[in-house]
Order: C-alpha cells, then structure tokens, then sequence
C-alpha cells in the first residue's frame, strides 16, 4: 500500500532552547525524526513529506538526503519530498500582523503538505518517539480506512507523556468503543515528583491512565477540504493583531467529531513514547536510544 510519513518540523523548539527537531540524540548524532522515518519505513510506509522551514532546507538535505537511496522493507523506493510552512500559504484574504513571526499551528503545517500527499498517510511531530509497534499498527489501520469520513490515531497514557521540567500540551482524548468521543487541547499539564499530574489551568487533578493525543494521526486525503474550512473560519475569527494564535489539529478533529463529520478509531501502541520538550529531557532520551540500540531494536546505525 503505498502510504506517506508526514513529518511536522518547522515547529520554533522555543520551550526546549534551541532547534529540538535537528539536536542530535542518538548514539550516532541521530536525529529524533530519523527513528520514526526508520520505523515507518519497517512498518510499510514509501514516502517520507517534510514539512519545514524554508531557511531549513540546506541543512534537511544535509540531514535526511540519504533517503533517497533507501528503499522499503519489500524494496521499493522511498520517495522524499519537502514542503514549506510559511505565511505564503495562508489564504490573501488575511492580513499578517507586522509583528507575528510564529506559524499558525499545526493545522496550517498539514494544509502546506496537501500538494505532497497522494494517499493514505499518517503525520507526527518532529520531536516525539513513538515506538516500531505504533507505526506498524497506524500503518494497517490506514489499509482498513473509508475514502471519507474515517481517520485514526495512536493514543498514549498522559503519565507516560508528561515532564518534570515543565508544563507539556496534550490531547486529552474520551474514548467509548474503540473509538475517539471527544479531544480536549489541555495546554498546561504538570507531572510532579510523586506521579501526580494537574492541569494547571483548571488547577484540576487528572487520571495518570487517561489516553491522550500525541499528534500521531492517520488520514485519507479527504481530510484536506474540511482542514482548509477549518483554518479559513480560524483565520476570520481572529482579533486584530494576533501574533501568537495557532490553529491546532486536535481542536479541529474535535469539531469534526462534534459534527457528526468524522469518526476516528483509537489505537494503543505496547511501544514508550518518549520526546524533549524540555532542554533538561535529553540526557533521559538519549540514554533510552542507548538502551534501544544496544537491544537490537536499531541497527548500529540508522543512516547505512
């Protein structure tokens, strides 16, 4: 099945100090999005999409351009392709303030990949470790998907998300019957020493167990036309001067949900999601890749 890894990169890394998406972390100077293209690519997955900044594209090349001599787990060849995520994307109907620098969300970032994407495809942050069963799982679930109407996601427990070192940003997801009810962006969310987690916001507890999204999303190409309403009608609503607002896929599949446009099947990985948000997350990553390496997980090296 011919499938896309659709890569979200350009994101700024503001709260881990530096550019997160290019710091190298494994045992070889990895990069965190070259575990995932590796697993995805084991999983079945053929083309590899991302999105990035355009000033990023000397150093992408520089990074990921052996891709396009890699070939499938059943031998075909990988296809790569970039695409920008800049305000010449953004509808001319908006006016962008002087001020704002900031891209406009991770709906907007999925909107810049549609002239990319041919197919069934799946899209994940940059700076997040998934695990080799979750791509292997999202990957047969695509396979299974209606042309319209149905996508998927990988659901994670919060308590395995969270952070010591700092509030995180998580969809916290409602499941009934193997399927999404509902998503609520929780955008500060605290893990303390003793385990417990609060949202800071509401100053409300939450249930270590509770699923929650990590923007590992599945999709069928017809997702697209209800992303671009959605980013539109985001785009109008916004006050004069916003330079910091973002239009976030997991309030948008929310709204969907809502309206009886959507259904989204939600799937458990067995595999540790880990990621940085935090400059103090690395050294605890990078031993966790050791240990991955030294099990057999990954090969020596992910780029022969």
């Amino acid at each position: 099945m011919h499938s896309s890894l659709v890569i979200m990169a350009a994101g700024l890394g503001s709260r881990y100090g530096g550019s997160k998406q290019v710091d190298g972390i494994g045992p070889n100077g990895e990069i965190l999005m070259e575990y995932s293209i590796h697993d995805a690519l084991r999983a079945g997955f053929d083309k590899v999409v991302f999105i990035i900044k355009p000033e990023m594209q000397e150093m992408m090349d520089g990074l990921v351009g052996y891709l396009k001599q890699k070939k499938t787990a059943d031998g075909r060849p990988v296809e790569v392709a970039f695409v920008y995520q800049d305000f010449t994307s953004v509808p001319s109907f908006y006016r962008i303030p002087e001020e704002r620098t900031k891209p406009f969300g991770t709906v907007h970032a999925l909107l810049c990949a549609e002239p990319a994407v041919d197919g069934p495809f799946c899209v994940i942050n940059a700076d997040d470790y998934y695990g080799v069963d979750a791509y292997r799982t999202i990957y047969e679930e695509l396979g299974k998907l209606a042309p319209s109407g149905e996508s998927t996601m990988v659901g994670y427990l919060l308590k395995n998300t969270a952070s010591l070192h700092g509030t995180v940003s998580r969809g916290v997801c409602k499941v009934k019957d193997g399927k999404l009810d509902s998503i609520q962006e929780t955008l500060k969310i605290q893990l303390y020493p003793d385990g417990h987690l609060t949202d800071l916001d509401t100053n409300t507890d939450l249930d270590p167990e509770t699923v929650v999204s990590m923007n590992f999303w599945g999709f069928m190409p017809s997702i697209f036309p209800a992303l671009r309403a959605y980013f539109e009608a985001f785009l109008r609503g916004l006050p004069d001067g916003a330079v910091k607002a973002e239009c976030l896929l997991p309030v948008m599949v929310g709204e969907e949900l809502k309206a009886g446009r959507m259904t989204v099947s939600v799937l458990n990985s067995r595999d540790k999601w880990f990621g940085m948000t935090y400059h103090e997350d690395r050294a605890l990553v990078a031993e966790d890749l050791q240990k991955l390496h030294e099990a057999g997980v990954y090969p020596p090296s992910l780029r022969n």
